[in-house]
């Protein structure tokens, strides 16, 4: 699961599981209320609170994600010819998963005949 998409999916994905977490953890806390009456009100106010700051935490994750996506490189996947963003020297295309370099020095696939520079052409 973990690893076969791009930098921005991943850093999103963990974003989305920290919104079910919370979620699942403030329903799990009202259910406390309806199961145990009173007592339960001590259950729910916990893992409300426990909810919330995962909740928080996503939309940190989101935030995160939103401001890397802003600087990310834009360029065209050699595969699927579609326009993706790329994180650092080596990533995936966000559709495809193809993995992409802006290295030359770490690409696998070059035929010996090409020059470096055609591997992946930021789009300007």
């Amino acid at each position: 699961m973990f690893g076969k998409s791009s930098k921005i999916n991943e850093f999103r994905l963990w974003g989305l599981l920290f919104t079910l977490f919370g979620m699942g953890l403030m329903i799990l806390g009202t259910a406390g209320i309806v199961f145990w009456g009173q007592a339960g009100k001590v259950f729910a106010a916990i893992f409300m609170v426990i909810g919330m700051i995962a909740m928080l935490l996503s939309v940190g994750v989101y935030f995160w994600a939103g401001m890397l996506s802003t600087s990310a490189t834009i360029l065209i996947c050699p595969e699927c010819n579609r326009h993706t963003k790329m994180l650092g020297k080596t990533d995936r295309c966000m559709y495809c998963k193809t993995k992409m370099t802006l290295d030359p020095k770490q690409a696998t696939d070059l035929d010996e005949t090409e020059p470096a520079q055609e591997t992946v052409q930021p789009h300007a």
